[in-house]
């Protein structure tokens, strides 16, 4: 097979071994994967994939179309129409998935917006209701509103009778914010927006400060990103006067068990929404598999709604 290989922080198109499925996986003709920040922080060596996951091959989501069973795999047929979250390998013509982590993919989606389903649904939707759990009027304010995650969190908040609150520093993307759901303002003063029940923190520690100041009592702020920085100072005692709670999160190194509860709580939850119309996958930028290296330049330079997705002829 052909996949989009890292060799000393470049991307190329290499051959590899066909990858042959065990007991409860699947075999995958990829069709369709998504590209996420994690990616770009792989290919520099700073984020490695979860041991028994490739190295050298990134991309952690794709779509396409089940190719082979392994032993014991009962839940999908040759033929069906599927999608998931990897913990590696999923820019490529092949890639095997354990089927608990298979989700079908609905019949209104074609395959760039499912191959760019996966990853921010469903770290949308386990950051947002598992994690801190929004409710139905509550008043949600996400920092990186133009993302991936952000305009899935945004719609998942909408869709769930939560308020949304977006910041989006480039000005010519907040009109389509605003179409998904949300009120688009600049991140410098948010506070002024709120107070907000719950923050989704995609940017970083240096929005910890006025996170806190625009919290409501009893909110929650739950970190998933901190490209623009790792470490903050938090007032413990503006904390515990809100009664506050702030909580980090990822998904990539879980085990395959709290894995497949996430991906069963998306399947029932989240994609039925997409059926109903309630929910899109916006697409910024889709590049074949042999113009990776293009994919990654145009995500590394922001300024784009939605997501960039590989498609693998």
């Amino acid at each position: 097979m052909r996949a989009v290989t890292i060799r000393d922080q470049q991307l190329v198109i290499e051959e590899h071994p066909d990858p042959v499925p065990g007991k409860g996986e699947v075999l995958v003709r990829v069709h369709a994967a998504g590209l996420n920040g994690a990616d770009m922080h792989q290919r520099r060596g700073l984020y490695p994939a979860p041991p028994g996951w490739p190295q050298d091959i990134p991309g952690m989501e794709l779509a396409g179309e089940v190719a082979a069973l392994g032993d014991a795999a009962e839940r999908f047929r040759v033929g069906d129409r599927v999608m998931a979250i990897v913990g590696g390998g999923a820019q490529a013509e092949l890639a095997v998935v354990h089927e608990r982590l298979l989700m079908p993919v609905p019949e209104t989606l074609d395959w760039p917006a499912a191959g760019g389903l996966p990853e921010v649904f469903t770290t949308a939707h386990d950051a947002l209701f598992t994690q801190a759990g929004l409710r139905s009027g509550e008043h949600l304010l996400v920092h990186g509103g133009a993302g991936g995650v952000g305009t899935a969190a945004i719609q998942l908040a909408r869709a769930t009778g939560a308020r949304a609150t977006a910041t989006v520093r480039r000005e010519e993307l907040r009109d389509g914010v605003h179409e998904l759901g949300a009120h688009a303002i600049a991140p410098e003063g948010c506070a002024e927006h709120g107070p907000f029940d719950v923050i989704l923190e995609l940017v970083g520690a240096p929005n910890l400060p006025e996170d806190m100041q625009a919290l409501a009592t009893g909110g929650r702020i739950s970190v998933i990103g901190v490209s623009a920085g790792a470490k903050a100072e938090v007032n413990l005692l503006a904390l515990m006067g809100k009664r506050a709670r702030v909580q980090g999160s990822t998904l990539r190194a879980r085990p395959l068990e709290d894995k497949a509860l996430i991906a069963r709580r998306v399947e029932h939850e989240v994609l039925p929404l997409f059926e109903s119309g309630a929910l899109r996958v916006p697409i910024a930028a889709t590049f074949p598999l042999d113009e990776a290296a293009a994919a990654y330049e145009r995500f590394e330079a922001g300024g784009k709604l939605g997501k960039i997705v590989l498609l693998v002829q």
